[in-house]
């Protein structure tokens, strides 16, 4: 059984009875729209902890002027049901005055320096500005001993990262392996934006990451590499806004870096999807 919480003082009184019983909190923030990645975040959480709570908040702040916040899908029945069979104990439903008291607008700002700036943060200004401050408003609200996010949002994931150690919050984070289609296209709530003709060639972005993976490990340079993958899926019909190799901090990698990740992010017709792909220089 979930329970569907909506006032922060109900919330708070929930938790602090977990922990006063020796209950560890585990916690997984999501925008709703719920799919098969959000429930394996939830399953996950569930072997990290005795208690899993999830969020479902459209957060205002996160969206640029010209993106999809007004037209991002909400299905609260379905993300409850979902939450349900997961095995989620708690789905917190803030509105925006609990989220912010004094409006979106005149909120208290949280942001992260460096690893804001580039790849997702040079191609959507104030974005990172928006997760950092929700999510850091999600980690007061909730307490939680450990939070879980998912890898597919990997810079996203660094920047939480840089947040909890910045600010000394006493939570473990978690990262999930991305849930993919069968045809490999990771799956997202933005996925349902696609047209019947564009969801096949939205997987071309999975097998370009794996060909800039095979490119790098066969002694290809990483610029070369960067550069196919561009050509690749432009050719395809999506409009690139980056094909990136990065270490793993997502800095630029040098010959003696190995530990590496791919990265992209394209529109495909109205929809823009990312995904990336974690791997090693020296496997063959």
């Amino acid at each position: 059984m979930t329970t569907v919480i909506d006032s922060l003082a109900s919330l708070r009184d929930t938790v602090t009875t977990w922990k006063r019983n020796g209950e560890r909190v585990a916690f997984v923030p999501t925008m709703g729209n719920l799919h098969a990645g959000h429930f394996s975040l939830v399953r996950l959480a569930r072997e990290h902890a005795d208690r899993v709570v999830a969020s479902v908040f459209v957060n205002p702040t996160q969206f640029g002027p010209n993106e999809d916040f007004s037209r991002y899908p909400r299905t609260p029945s379905q993300d409850i049901e979902g939450l349900r069979e997961a095995g989620c104990d708690l789905l917190w439903l803030p509105d925006v005055p609990t989220m912010y008291p004094y409006g979106a607008s005149q909120a208290v700002r949280v942001q992260v320096p460096g690893v804001t700036d580039i790849l997702e943060g040079a191609h959507r200004p104030g974005h990172f500005d928006g997760v950092a401050t929700v999510v850091a408003r999600l980690f007061l609200q909730v307490q939680p001993d450990v939070a879980v996010f998912g890898r597919k949002d990997y810079q996203q994931l660094a920047v939480i990262r840089y947040l909890v150690r910045d600010l000394a919050f006493p939570i473990d984070i978690v990262a999930a392996p991305t849930v993919r289609e069968p045809d490999g296209l990771a799956m997202s709530s933005r996925n349902q934006y696609l047209s019947d003709t564009e969801r096949p060639v939205a997987a071309r972005i999975h097998a370009v990451l794996q060909a800039m993976r095979s490119a790098v490990q066969g002694g290809g340079a990483i610029g070369q590499a960067e550069a196919a993958a561009a050509e690749a899926l432009t050719v395809d019909g999506f409009e690139v806004d980056y094909a990136a190799i990065r270490r793993r901090d997502l800095q630029p990698a040098g010959p003696g870096d190995h530990e590496l990740v791919a990265l992209v992010a394209a529109k495909l017709g109205r929809t823009r999807l990312i995904d990336n792909l974690e791997f090693d220089r020296s496997a063959s």
